[in-house]
């Protein structure tokens, strides 16, 4: 084979297997090599010289990787599935369809919302974490999912291990509402209230976050009342409207129904009023400093998933939450987009370990597990 076959030789095999998945363009490539050296050694022809022995030696390495590197480079091929752990009209499923309609011009491809309700979110990031790590399943991820459910239920995965952060999202307090049938004005009458008459009041429980909040709360103010556990938290919230339970915390999505007096807002469970409800007092302003916490909405994929396409997703995450319109619509929802430099798989992972080793101790302490 001289250095014109070889050459020819080469042109064909790269054309053969530029568009070819990574294993078929690796097998493509020994397969050919072999045949070509079988059929070299029967017709006796001169040997191939070293330097053009090493050149295609090099080829024939850096292929398997090239290919890798035009496949990602393809991605997405076809729609993806976003997996969100609460059901079609709650917050997160609100957030998830904003964010997913914009990503859709980014990427060129639809994302598909999935609705898993159910245990908490568990049920929903336990499909996640089992998924295909090629990039076309994602999950909608909240602190209750990615964090506490680790230390409220016995998973078959690891939340804190299992899962590749792509990006935070937003963020908005929790807000303690209760019944317009409690006799209490505000929250100090509240708590003098639950006091005096323990037993009497109950709270709907829906997610893990409020499950800890509404703990957390029982046990700073020395008060007793019944948890009441909820699929989701859309149910809850009816039920406090219809004077079925008295108390439970929600996002910043049920204050219309505050405006209409359907319910009460006693207190903001943030470190400053919330800028969309600067009428209702902070815990801390309430003499409960402890009481403190903000939820957060991430995007996250299975472990395993090739950084490459981490970026991909991430680039369009970005893109998205710079966009006006995505903001205007977030705001409307009553949720707080996080800074530029915080939309990054690192922040995501950190804000997950970090709520992990604040959380999960009081978890124990309190004795809390999934109902």
């Amino acid at each position: 084979m001289n250095f014109i076959q070889i050459k020819a030789f080469s042109v064909k095999l790269h054309n053969s297997v530029r568009t070819a998945p990574p294993f078929a363009a690796t097998s493509a490539l020994l397969g050919s090599l072999q045949q070509a050296a079988t059929a070299n050694h029967k017709r006796h022809a001169m040997k191939v010289p070293r330097r053009q022995f090493l050149h295609l030696a090099a080829g024939a390495t850096a292929l398997p990787a090239l290919s890798r590197f035009a496949w990602a480079q393809a991605y997405p091929t076809r729609p993806i599935t976003m997996i969100v752990p609460t059901t079609p009209g709650s917050p997160s499923d609100a957030v998830a369809r904003v964010l997913a309609e914009r990503m859709r011009q980014s990427l060129g491809q639809p994302i598909i919302i999935e609705n898993v309700g159910g245990a908490g979110g568990s049920i929903a990031t336990g499909r996640a974490a089992r998924a295909r790590p090629d990039g076309y399943t994602i999950d909608l991820g909240i602190i209750s999912t990615h964090v506490l459910n680790g230390a409220f239920y016995s998973l078959r995965y690891d939340v804190l291990n299992e899962f590749a952060p792509i990006s935070l999202l937003a963020t908005a307090p929790a807000i303690f509402y209760a019944s317009k049938t409690m006799p209490a004005k505000d929250l100090r009458e509240l708590i003098a209230w639950l006091r005096a008459n323990p037993n009497k009041a109950s709270a709907g429980i829906a997610i893990a976050s409020h499950h800890l909040l509404t703990a957390f709360f029982q046990k700073e103010t020395a008060t007793q009342f019944t948890f009441v556990p909820y699929r989701a938290i859309g149910p809850a919230m009816q039920d406090l409207v219809a004077g079925q339970i008295d108390l439970s915390f929600s996002g910043p999505d049920a204050l219309p129904l505050v405006r209409a007096g359907s319910i009460k807002a006693y207190a903001v469970a943030s470190d400053t009023r919330f800028a969309l409800a600067p009428d209702i007092p902070t815990f801390r302003e309430m003499g409960l400093p402890t009481v403190s916490y903000s939820g957060w909405w991430g995007l996250f994929a299975p472990k395993g998933t090739p950084k490459d396409i981490i970026g991909t997703l991430n680039a369009a995450v970005v893109e998205a939450l710079a966009d006006p319109a995505v903001r205007s619509r977030l705001v409307d929802l009553g949720v707080e987009i996080f800074p530029h430099d915080q939309q990054t798989p690192d922040a995501l992972g950190a804000r997950v370990k970090a709520d992990a080793e604040k959380w999960w101790p009081l978890i124990k302490e309190f004795g809390i597990r999934a109902e």
